[in-house]
């Protein structure tokens, strides 16, 4: 009775349409006819098994290694306090409205991202892209967790790995876990260098094996880190093999565990020394910098990364809803809660780095470490190398949180991708479709475990995600609330919510 409630009644938005000015609107008529008979048509669409695990599953999505992993380097490289208050501003004026209007056109037409732009065939072009941005970010998200795997191996150690210092890192090498702030002071005559921690060393010269430039080529893969991005695939592709009921129910424990191991390393960071100045540093405001640019252009691409919009995979999510539900309270909780957890991964690395910095003796927290992608992978195994009692146990705790925030991020973005193929061949099997997403991620991410590889993620992340995607956004909107207009929008959310 459901089904058929829903048939009439997008019918009935269709007929409502065509009465005022008829003429004037035949074309756009015939657009939404287009995405109603889509809507209808396909009654044996997966729907969530529960519509809670539809906003789990967008928190998985959205609080994801956006959050932890990458807003707090580009706080980092923005200023602290200068990115945060331009960041929260552009989430409430645009983050919210967007992401709202997302889900709703998901939820209306019952399709990806590109039959939903079947309402403005000419603008279809920008599905495409933000498909190819998707797909992107899927194979250097792999990545990260393929880093994520091998340091949690490490952690298994009896004595962590990037603890201790290694004959050939040289004397500028500071054992991170037996480091005292007093030596450091009466040696300094000694040091002819900027002293490192045995953490960066670690992550730059035994995981990455990083090297100073690309001059000569990225080199060949790591065959360890190889080895940990195909587990890594294997894990996505077993979550995705069943479909949207299998990732539905895997976004309970996506979504919650995170928290957990969040709240105890929050508890920790605040108990060092030095960390309350690097915390202060992140939330103080720098008016100055609110006419910088650069600053507010760092905050809209990070919002729209941290929220998942423009990029797809909200309107494949919300595809799968029934027709009527109530989105508008699970789109306030959902950006809230990333908002929050994006400022509680901001203290947590800030804290950490106002103790690196008093313990290097600098007061320059902005450059106490290596910025970019690498942060979350030096600053995070620091604290955890500073426990007393069982580091070990934080360090695997920390290391599968990072793992569990990659795969709820990874499984929304490789399902948008899988989906638009679904809806262009439904004939194809949802097996066949998993396994072929994972072989290709698999063999284009080969490229990211060369010592080079990092070079290739960042240019990567900069221009394949978050620089299109401004312009994918500012596209969109246009498409929508301009081309296909305001009126049918409205009656769009009327239908759905009403």
């Amino acid at each position: 009775m459901d089904s058929q409630y829903d048939k009439l009644s997008q019918q009935q938005i269709k007929i409502s349409i065509a009465k005022p000015e008829a003429k004037n609107f035949i074309k756009d008529n015939d657009a939404l006819s287009v995405s109603c008979t889509n809507s209808s048509s396909d009654t044996s669409r997966e729907k969530w098994g529960k519509e809670i695990e539809f906003l789990f599953s967008c928190i998985a999505l959205s609080v994801g290694l956006g959050n932890v992993w990458r807003f707090p380097f580009i706080a980092l490289e923005n200023g602290g306090g200068a990115f945060v208050i331009p960041y929260i501003i552009v989430l409430l004026l645009i983050g919210r409205p967007v992401y709202y209007m997302e889900v709703i056109i998901g939820q209306f037409a019952s399709r990806g991202c590109i039959k939903a732009f079947d309402m403005v065939p000419l603008m279809k072009g920008i599905a495409y892209g933000q498909v190819y941005a998707t797909a992107l970010a899927t194979t250097y998200y792999a990545c990260v967790m393929a880093l994520t795997i091998k340091y949690l191996i490490a952690s298994l150690s009896e004595i962590l790995p990037w603890s201790y210092c290694q004959p050939e890192w040289g004397p500028l090498c500071i054992s991170t876990a037996a480091f005292n702030h007093t030596h450091l002071n009466n040696n300094n005559n000694t040091l002819l260098g900027k002293p490192t921690s045995s953490a960066e060393l670690y992550f730059t010269k035994t995981i990455l094996r990083e090297k100073d430039n690309i001059d000569d080529g990225i080199g060949l893969p790591n065959w360890d880190l190889v080895l940990c991005l195909l587990s890594a695939w294997l894990i996505i592709c077993t979550i995705l093999i069943k479909g949207i009921r299998s990732s539905g129910k895997a976004s309970y424990f996506l979504a919650i565990f995170p928290y957990v191991v969040m709240s105890i390393l929050l508890c920790r960071a605040l108990t060092l020394p030095g960390s309350l100045n690097g915390i202060i540093y992140f939330l103080r405001p720098q008016w100055d910098q609110l006419l910088n640019p650069n600053v507010w252009y760092a905050a809209i691409t990070q919002m729209f990364f941290s929220l998942a919009i423009c990029f797809g995979t909200l309107v494949m999510y919300a595809s799968y809803n029934n027709f009527r539900k109530n989105v508008y309270r699970d789109v306030i909780i959902i950006t809230s809660v990333d908002s929050m957890t994006s400022i509680l991964a901001g203290c947590i690395i800030f804290g950490i780095l106002g103790n690196l910095a008093y313990e290097t003796n600098t007061h320059d927290i902005a450059h106490v470490v290596k910025g970019g992608a690498g942060l979350a992978f030096i600053s995070y195994p620091e604290a955890i190398a500073k426990f007393k009692y069982l580091p070990q146990v934080f360090a695997v705790l920390f290391f599968l949180m990072l793992l569990v925030l990659g795969i709820g991020s990874n499984i929304g973005m490789a399902s948008c991708v899988i989906t638009v193929i679904k809806d262009r061949f439904q004939y194809l099997p949802h097996w066949l479709l998993a396994s072929g997403m994972g072989v290709v991620g698999f063999i284009v991410g080969l490229v990211y475990t060369t010592p080079g590889g990092q070079y290739i993620l960042n240019l990567i992340d900069y221009f394949g995600c978050s620089f299109i995607a401004l312009f994918l956004a500012i596209a969109q909107l246009v498409a929508v609330s301009w081309l296909y207009g305001k009126f049918k929008t409205d009656l769009i959310v009327q239908s759905v919510l009403i």
